[in-house]
Parts: C-alpha cells; structure tokens; sequence
C-alpha cells in the first residue's frame, strides 16, 4: 500500500459536533505528517476559506475520511472508486453500514491504515449502468421505480443477452452484496457478505409473487427494458443521482472494473456490524 501524503475530509454539515471532529482530525493528521484536505463545507465549519468542492477532494487526497452518514459516503464513492483512493466512513449518526467506524473508534481505525495494515481495507464491488449512452458507477444499487402517482410499471429483465423475466410492479432493485443492506433489503432482499461474487435483483411491489429476489452471478451482464409508455419512471443510482426515464428506455447493467476501498472497523467484523445495526439477538 502507497504511503499517505494527503487526506481528505469530507462531512455531513449538519451532522452534530461534526467541527469538533474536524479539529480533532486536522490535529492528527498533521501530527502523522499528513495534510489535511478539507472540503468547502468542511473548511467553512472551522471557519476557513481554502475547502475544495466535495468532488474534487479524493482527486487531491490519497485517503478520504467521511463524517457523517451512508448518504455522504455514497456521495463520493463512485469518484474515489475510479482513483482507486481509500475512504473512511465514521459514523456520526445512528445507522451506517458503509459509515461502520464509531467516532470513539476513528484514531485507532487511522492508526491502522497508516501503519498499512491491509485487513482493514476491504475491497467493494461496484456496477456500472449505461443509459443514454452515459456510463455511471454505483456502490450499493441502481433503482427504477415509479413516481409516487403512477400506475405500476412493466419492464422486462435480460440476464446475459435471455429475457428471464416480464413483469409489473413499482419498480426494481439491482444491487451489490454492499446494497444489499439498503434499498434491497427493504423490498425483501437477502443481505450478502460484501465479498460474495454476486448482483441482486429485487423487485418492488411485483404484482405476481412468483418472481423472487435473485441473486445472479456478478459476471452476468443485465438489461432492463421498460414497457411502460406514459407513466413517471425514474432511474436512481445509489439514492444519490439518476433522472427520469421514458416508456421505452432501456439500462445497461454490469460488474464495474475497478472496485471502492473501503476502510472498515479493525474492532469487528461484519456479522459484528450486522448484529449491531440490525439488533440481532
């Protein structure tokens, strides 16, 4: 692993003592010798002028530390991915599953990817969609689902150039094992251990109960066709972008090639996360 010359810092603004736990992390990483590179919201919160907008910060930095929720994290992801550029995700809330390190906990899981402690970086799979010829990455799921007022909508699933499936519902989860504890998860979906080769599709509502969550092998190529003319369609990617779709638009669905390095808790694994989050047992 590369030495770390920079870290950025990117937060939820209004994530509570979120300028505390900027200090705190300016004062660290200068003391390791590493420059801190914050983000313009980052920056102004601890009242200075020279933050960066949030999208360029893992250009600039060799290690991203997100304060914050799932959301922020997931609002980089797919930028830090590209740079094969590490991200931290402490969490400042109440639920996280990316966002894994406790803030009591952020010292110690630092201290172990400076040191370059490999355990602790693991390597998340990412899909890549096209649609209208524009080609995005996505850490948790890409979603099509119907607008609040409409109607259910058709579509037809193709796994690997075969139609398996022709259905009707609200709309439709594609997910990676990392997604599988959002959106998917809520539709029905099984959760997945992140390192299992494999992409979920869950549907939404189906109006048929005999098309179930699937979980297909994260080599198959997947495309989506809508059937569905003059009803709101829009296709989301990780919660975070996407835009509205026509009756007859069509998404393009595979393994990406490039993968999130995620830092997680050198504290836990992830059943240990799962058991936490989930309050299992």
């Amino acid at each position: 692993m590369k030495a770390f010359q920079r870290a950025g810092v990117v937060i939820k603004p209004h994530a509570p003592g979120v300028a505390e736990v900027i200090v705190k992390l300016r004062g660290y990483f200068t003391a390791k010798g590493v420059k801190p590179v914050l983000e313009q919201a980052a920056a102004e919160k601890i009242g200075r002028t020279d933050g960066l907008p949030r999208e360029r910060v893992p250009a600039e930095s060799d290690l991203v530390v997100v304060l914050g929720g799932d959301g922020t994290l997931l609002s980089i992801a797919h930028i830090a991915a590209r740079l094969n550029v590490p991200v931290m995700g402490v969490n400042l809330g109440s639920l996280g599953f990316l966002t894994e390190v406790p803030l009591a906990e952020m010292t110690l899981a630092l201290d172990a990817v400076l040191s370059g402690r490999t355990d602790v970086i693991s390597p998340r799979m990412m899909l890549e969609s096209t649609y209208r010829k524009n080609t995005e990455l996505t850490l948790n799921d890409v979603v099509l689902n119907k607008a609040a007022k409409a109607r259910m909508i058709q579509y037809v699933i193709s796994v690997d150039g075969r139609e398996i499936a022709k259905l009707r519902a609200d709309g439709l989860v594609v997910a990676t094992p990392t997604g599988s504890t959002a959106y998917s998860l809520s539709a029905g979906g099984p959760i997945l251990q992140p390192y299992v080769p494999a992409i979920l599709l869950t549907p939404i509502c189906p109006h048929t109960l005999s098309f179930r969550p699937t979980v297909i092998s994260s080599d198959s190529r997947i495309r989506i066709e809508l059937k569905t003319p003059g009803e709101e369609v829009y296709l989301t990617l990780d919660g975070q972008r996407g835009g509205d779709m026509d009756g007859d638009d069509i998404v393009d669905i595979r393994k990406a090639d490039c993968v999130l390095q995620l830092v997680t808790s050198p504290q836990r694994n992830y059943f240990d996360l799962l058991q936490e989050k989930l309050r299992w047992g």
